[in-house]
């Protein structure tokens, strides 16, 4: 797991300022420089949206007895692709939205579902010590 935390500490500036680059060669300067505004501030108002929504059905779901698992992760999906969305870049832009956008969350969603999962079977993450 650290492995690909420093190779993605090392190789997303590389990949973001190559994105700036090829995006600034064919905009201009300045039309990336507000591109990259505007999907930051799109992309926060989307991740306030958005989390409120998860949030209300959070809500009713444990109002009705029931555990908002799902909620949670789609809760996770929103936060991560928010904090994606307000880093300057158009590659973590692109994820970001396609973590926070509804129609495309539930496949990160069933994704870290997976994952966390497995972690549970390898006893990686455990809830009670022994």
């Amino acid at each position: 797991m650290r492995k690909w935390i420093v190779a993605l500490i090392i190789i997303l500036p590389i990949v973001e300022f190559w994105g700036y680059v090829e995006v600034a060669e064919r905009l201009g300067v300045g039309k990336t420089v507000f591109l990259t505004i505007a999907t930051s501030i799109i992309g926060g108002l989307m991740m306030q949206f958005e989390g409120r929504k998860v949030m209300t059905d959070s809500k009713a779901q444990m109002t009705n007895g029931q555990v908002p698992g799902r909620m949670a992760l789609d809760g996770l999906c929103v936060f991560g692709g928010g904090i994606l969305l307000l880093l300057p870049g158009f590659v973590t832009d692109i994820i970001g939205f396609l973590l926070v956008f509804p129609l495309t969350r539930p496949i990160f969603s069933a994704l870290l579902m997976k994952w966390i999962g497995k972690k549970l079977r390898d006893g990686s993450i455990t809830f009670f010590r022994r």
